[in-house]
């Protein structure tokens, strides 16, 4: 069953973050013809420090399995 695992910087609201999931979830269930209740979602924050090492492990680290790459360098937000 599809999982999606939002990493991102803090700072957004818990309404933002709820909308967030609204969307991608139901933009999830329309990409894969499937019914929400398969799907299930995280949202966790991290601070720019943080980011430095979800960036090199999840986006650098897995470059494989990436769909869509970066165009800004983590290192611009410290």
């Amino acid at each position: 069953m599809p999982h999606i695992a939002l990493k991102m910087l803090e700072g957004r609201t818990e309404a933002q973050k709820q909308e967030a999931a609204k969307k991608l979830v139901a933009a999830l269930c329309e990409a894969l013809g499937c019914g929400d209740h398969y799907i299930t979602m995280t949202i966790e924050d991290f601070n720019a420090e943080e980011w430095q090492d979800v960036f090199a492990n999840d986006i650098e680290g897995k470059a494989n399995a990436l769909y869509k790459k970066p165009s800004y360098d983590p290192k611009s937000l410290l």
